[in-house]
């Protein structure tokens, strides 16, 4: 089974980069401006279509606030096994680290969704250190309050 990890530093609180993160419903709206170009709500789990075309369903598996983790699992398509998980961790009082971690079958995708997950992370860097995913959007979360 392949493994991608990837580890950025976020200049920017954490807890307002988590409450991005965890907007599963506004990931084009907020934290992916750019990389993602769509994600709708579909029951438990969420459709999302990215620059590069893909479309893919993913299982929303948990959302913890107390570890600010969310954990996912695409379904269907080419994978056999797809599980990933982001985490947003404290670096001091104004830094966070967004550590993101895929498993994924069969191992030939790796390179490609390993290609995926740097472009994802480059413009969540970006976007959440600009703060313009830090405004309320109407999204799924802020709906629900």
């Amino acid at each position: 089974m392949a493994s991608i990890l990837k580890e950025i530093i976020i200049e920017a609180l954490p807890e307002k980069v988590w409450d991005a993160v965890r907007d599963v419903g506004a990931v084009h709206k907020r934290p992916a401006v750019g990389f993602v170009t769509d994600t709708r709500l579909d029951e438990e789990a969420r459709i999302v279509t990215f620059a590069n075309g893909m479309v893919v369903r993913e299982l929303i598996v948990d959302i913890d606030d107390k570890a600010r983790r969310i954990a996912y699992a695409v379904v269907g398509g080419r994978f056999k096994h797809h599980n990933a998980s982001m985490q947003i961790l404290a670096e001091g009082a104004e830094r966070a680290r967004l550590v993101w971690i895929t498993d994924l079958l069969p191992n030939e995708l790796a390179g490609p969704i390993g290609d995926m997950v740097e472009q994802g992370s480059e413009v969540m860097k970006k976007t959440l250190e600009v703060g313009s995913a830090f405004r309320p959007t109407g999204s799924s979360k802020e709906s629900e309050s």
